[in-house]
Order: C-alpha cells, then structure tokens, then sequence
C-alpha cells in the first residue's frame, strides 16, 4: 500500500467524487486531497472517522487520569464503592 495513490488533487475530487467516495467506503484509507500542490483536506469513511472519535475520546479520559494521579487527586477504590453505595442506597 503506497500513500501516494492515496493523494488526489481537487480536480481529480471534482472529476471522480463517486469513485473517491467508492473507495474510502472499500479501502477504509483516507486519501488526502491537494490543491496547488500542497495537502488541504482529508476524505475518510463515516465507520473510520466515528472510530478515530471514540479513540481519541479515550485517550482524552486516560490524559485527565494521568493528570489526576500527578495532582493527587484519586481516592482508594475502597473509599469509592462506598461512597457509589451511599448514593444508590439514598436513592
């Protein structure tokens, strides 16, 4: 797999958008499109995209885990299913 068949200028987009739309739904690959010469914009399938956004939204709770752990700013897991208990016992 080479990333340069996967570089398209915007008058190939404009041309062959039907096949491009084709081929990201087949290939799962982005392909990066071009205007001038220099990369503009990325088309990519709907399932990849929505699985890059789940993905990052985890990496996002990891980091603010992490930052959390540095600051001290954790309890005990011993300490949270009691206080998970109290509130569903209160409710």
């Amino acid at each position: 797999m080479k990333i340069s068949a996967d570089i398209k200028p915007v008058s190939y987009l404009k041309l062959h958008s039907a096949d491009l739309l084709n081929q990201v739904n087949e290939t799962h690959r982005p392909i990066i499109i071009t205007q001038n010469g220099e990369p503009r914009a990325v088309l990519q399938d709907a399932e990849s995209y929505e699985n890059m956004r789940a993905a990052l939204g985890l990496l996002k709770l990891l980091t603010q885990a992490e930052n959390d752990i540095r600051s001290g700013n954790m309890s005990h897991q011993t300490q949270t299913f009691n206080n998970v208990e109290a509130l569903l016992a209160n409710q």
